[in-house]
């Protein structure tokens, strides 16, 4: 297996909390950046986040910074997404991705493997 596997999922209530998990095989994710992207209905694949291969660096979206925290546990490969205080224009598709290299930055096309994804709805 190489590409990412996301859960973790689900229906929320605006205000509540959801967890995201995305487990990718050692050998393809230890020395890459990772992210999380999302895609709602009739709209782009839009970048949520991303940490750097030590995990020490993050980055957000304006609109999710101070209520999602990225983070990854390189020992298990492990990448995660706390939400917290979500809100109904947070639902969409959200898709694990694994960059080309240590770094990356928002754009979709420095990433190369990605999940299929996992469906976050949240209701007001």
């Amino acid at each position: 297996q190489v590409y990412p596997v996301e859960s973790g999922g689900g229906l929320a209530q605006a205000g509540g909390s959801l967890r995201l998990t995305c487990t990718v095989p050692r050998r393809t994710a230890s020395n890459n950046a990772m992210a999380w992207f999302r895609q709602a209905p009739g709209n782009e694949r839009d970048f949520v986040a991303n940490i750097n291969w030590r995990g020490g660096a993050t980055n957000y979206a304006d609109s999710v910074k101070g209520r999602f925290t990225i983070s990854r546990d390189n020992a298990g490969n492990a990448l995660y997404l706390q939400m917290n205080s979500l809100k109904v224009e947070d639902t969409a598709v959200y898709y694990c991705a694994v960059a080309r290299g240590p770094l990356a930055g928002t754009g979709k096309d420095q990433y190369q493997y990605w999940g299929q994804g996992t469906q976050v709805t949240v209701s007001s």
